[in-house]
């Protein structure tokens, strides 16, 4: 391996477990109204602050057993699952890009989907507060790497909120009932920042594919699936606006 492909390696590797330490924060403090940057970290049983050493990614909940020193309650796998995804993920876009900036960049992208995909299959919802600075990073990729131009990724933007938010109104006048959350347009649009108005057809394939893949193993396993039932879209939206990032439009 190059030399400056493994120190980049290396150092998106160790910057996505802090990153996936503070995601992890984020997405529970964001849905409960509490501060996201402000405020010590504090174990959910007996409330005392944590130590620094008690916050190292990873290491501190694998040494701990997964519970906290002073009350030993246990201490969600959340937190080193999301670290670890978001360690993998600067890995994954080190190894895929061919310079430091396009890596960050990318690095960038994964872990603002993560964050959104979390929150979203938790909470079902898609705050402002993340999808518009998904899209103005869109707009700094395009005005700083070769391939999308800012005017695509300012017309793919558009089209991506403007498209999705007609379908989900005419479903909602043909149903009677929504049929997607509001945050899914203000994510396709912020997704179309990214990838460019040739690329969002190719993102909602890759979403549907696997949100369909999500529903054949629910029925694989003989769980009662039903017309009613909630989906995370956002979710799926991740996984389509990474695919399309990484590997570019279906067919092109």
């Amino acid at each position: 391996m190059d030399v400056d492909i493994a120190l980049t390696t290396a150092a998106l590797a160790g910057a996505g477990l802090l990153v996936g330490s503070f995601l992890g924060l984020v997405s529970l403090r964001l849905p409960a109204g509490g501060g996201v940057v402000t405020g010590r970290s504090r174990c959910g049983g007996c409330r005392r602050d944590l130590a620094p050493w008690r916050m190292i990614p990873v290491l501190s909940w694998a040494i701990a057993r997964g519970r906290c020193g002073d009350c030993g309650a246990p201490i969600p796998v959340r937190y080193p699952v999301i670290e670890s995804v978001a360690g993998l993920i600067g890995v994954w876009a080190a190894l895929t890009q061919a310079d430091p900036v396009g890596a960050v960049l990318t690095a960038l992208l994964g872990w603002q989907l993560l964050l959104l995909a979390v929150v979203d299959a938790e909470h079902f919802w898609l705050p402002d507060a993340l999808t518009f600075p998904l899209a103005a990073s869109g707009l700094a990729a395009a005005l700083s790497l070769p391939g999308v131009t800012a005017i695509d990724s300012l017309i793919g933007a558009a089209a991506g909120f403007g498209g999705l938010w007609a379908i989900a109104w005419l479903y909602r006048r043909l149903r009677g009932r929504d049929g997607l959350g509001g945050g899914d347009p203000f994510m396709l649009g912020a997704g179309g920042a990214w990838v460019g108005w040739i690329g969002l057809p190719s993102v909602l394939l890759w979403a549907s594919a696997a949100a369909f893949s999500l529903v054949a193993a629910r029925l694989l396993l003989r769980r009662q699936v039903s017309g009613q039932d909630r989906l995370p879209f956002g979710v799926f939206l991740a996984i389509g606006i990474w695919c399309v990032w990484l590997w570019g439009p279906l067919g092109l």
